[in-house]
């Protein structure tokens, strides 16, 4: 079955695009472009990096509930930004649980952390526990693994069928990084600004009620994912059992606003 809705990526004014939609068991429905070109991921680097994380809990070599970061914050604050970190430097900015600032330095402290207590430099942590299992071969997490891993369609369609229906993790870890933390918690979406609540789970935006939004009208409230800066998003849709990977090599922004919704719309119209 191929999406003729995956064909509008031809129209968005993007230099290369490529997509790809994925049910849990690893069918692709469809595909767009050229799903092996590697592409840097920005922000989508954090599912991957809080999976990691989530590994290494099951584990035993963390605990969600136990301190990192700034004082008073969790292994759990970081994950669903909330620990007071500023945006993009190691400052604290509010107390830990008050505020959802969405947070680099906040999942570079989480990497940090995970490495120290698996005594594996992150990165090649992340490989061992996530890419390798999952025959991600073209994906790496080097740098911050808030923002610079690169990836293929290929490759996170491999992911997105794992978070639909996990084998590297206990089923009901997922549904918690899927469950909203700190509910009620009020912050700004990057791109899309204040939200209230704005609502996240374990290193996944969730989408809730959020307006404006980068997903689509008539995406499920139960979406989560994540998009990055450089034009990418993946998100999964549980009331339509399938996800969906769009990469790209232009930065995000109004282009952006304007024509993921669409497509995301088209695509589920056509599920």
């Amino acid at each position: 079955m191929s999406l003729h809705s995956l064909a509008l990526i031809e129209n968005w004014p993007v230099p290369s695009a490529t997509a790809a939609v994925v049910r849990a068991d690893g069918t692709v429905l469809g595909s767009y472009g050229a799903t092996g070109h590697r592409f840097p991921l920005a922000s989508v680097t954090k599912p991957l990096a809080a999976y990691a994380a989530l590994v290494a809990y099951e584990e035993g070599a963390i605990e969600l509930d136990e301190p990192a970061g700034p004082p008073g914050s969790t292994v759990r604050h970081l994950l669903a930004h909330t620990s007071g970190l500023a945006f993009d430097e190691h400052r604290v900015m509010s107390a830990p649980g008050e505020r959802r600032l969405y947070s680099n330095a906040g999942f570079e402290a989480l990497g940090d952390h995970v490495a120290k207590a698996t005594d594996i430099p992150f990165a090649d942590y992340a490989r061992q526990a996530v890419l390798e299992p999952l025959g991600m071969t073209s994906t790496t997490l080097d740098g911050s693994p808030a923002k610079d891993g690169v990836s293929t369609v290929d490759d996170l369609v491999r992911f997105a069928a794992e978070v639909q229906a996990p084998r590297l993790l206990d089923p009901r870890t997922v549904a918690e990084a899927m469950t909203v933390q700190y509910p009620g918690t009020k912050g700004v979406l990057p791109g899309y600004g204040h939200q209230n609540p704005n609502d996240w789970g374990l290193g996944f935006e969730i989408r809730d009620s959020k307006s404006p939004h980068w997903t689509g009208s008539s995406s499920s409230p139960r979406t989560f994912g994540h998009f990055g800066q450089s034009g990418t998003f993946l998100w999964v849709d549980p009331d339509a059992r399938a996800a969906c990977v769009a990469l790209t090599d232009r930065a995000f922004g109004p282009w952006a606003i304007e024509a993921w919704p669409v497509f995301t719309d088209a695509v589920l119209a056509e599920l």
